[in-house]
């Protein structure tokens, strides 16, 4: 007697094949979403170091400011100063 034999898969192999799939599927699923939030994430830290240069640009400004600031307001008070003894000084003179 001659065995019968069928052609085609089996359940088992099948299965194997399936599952085999399934993990590809999902590994590319998870590196897919890992990628995206990195990609998102060195977006957003390319922001914030943007902002960040700004920042410190704007302060070196503003300290640049505030020294024209005080270097104008000594040179003021010492022209205020000389007209005021200018002044005190005729008077003093004067009985």
């Amino acid at each position: 007697m001659q065995t019968h034999r069928e052609r085609g898969i089996s359940f088992g192999v099948l299965t194997v094949v399936l599952t085999a799939m399934a993990i590809v599927l999902l590994l590319a699923l998870v590196k897919i979403y890992l990628s995206h939030r990195i990609y998102y994430e060195s977006r957003r830290i390319n922001n914030l170091e943007r902002e960040v240069a700004a920042l410190r640009e704007e302060n070196t400004l503003l300290h640049m400011r505030v020294e024209k600031l005080k270097y104008k307001t000594q040179v003021t008070d010492t022209i205020f100063t000389l007209e005021e003894n200018q002044h005190v000084s005729p008077e003093k003179g004067n009985p």
